[in-house]
């Protein structure tokens, strides 16, 4: 893979033009991290609001119809539905776990196998999350590739 940035006043946007032979699993990475470097979420935190980059969160979790955004060091509350969240971060490191939790697989730190078909996965902070046997096969895919 070869890297070449043209830098020049007269762009005035930033733009990523990928040449490749095939899209292959190293490539759809670079493509997902790159697509989510420029979303952000609304969230609420001690009635403060603040735009948060989904490439700083953690994991999206749904709680008695509320969704919360965790990062490295706060927790948010969203106004929307886990489902309009999944929408957003589609074709992102953003995956499905469970019927109530969306992880950024950039955020795991290692996975083991559990006896029952899950998957428990380790994130960065040091916090466990399953992995429910339902979504382990696409959690692979993702995860692995």
């Amino acid at each position: 893979m070869r890297l070449s940035i043209k830098e020049s006043d007269e762009h005035k946007d930033i733009e990523i033009i990928i040449h490749c032979p095939k899209i292959d699993d190293r490539l759809s990475q670079l493509i997902e991290l790159i697509q989510q470097h420029d979303i952000h979420l609304i969230g609420k935190n001690q009635k403060r609001i603040q735009s948060i980059p989904v490439k700083d969160l953690l994991y999206i979790e749904s709680v008695d119809n509320n969704s919360f955004l965790y990062t490295l060091t706060n927790e948010f509350e969203s106004n929307l539905k886990l489902y309009e969240i999944e929408k957003i971060v589609k074709n992102t490191r953003f995956i499905r776990i469970s019927k109530n939790l969306i992880v950024n697989i950039s955020q795991i730190q290692s996975v083991r196998a559990l006896f029952n078909g899950r998957f428990e996965a380790l994130l960065v902070n040091g916090e466990k999350v399953i992995v429910n046997r339902h979504y382990v096969k696409s959690f692979k895919e993702k995860f692995l590739n």
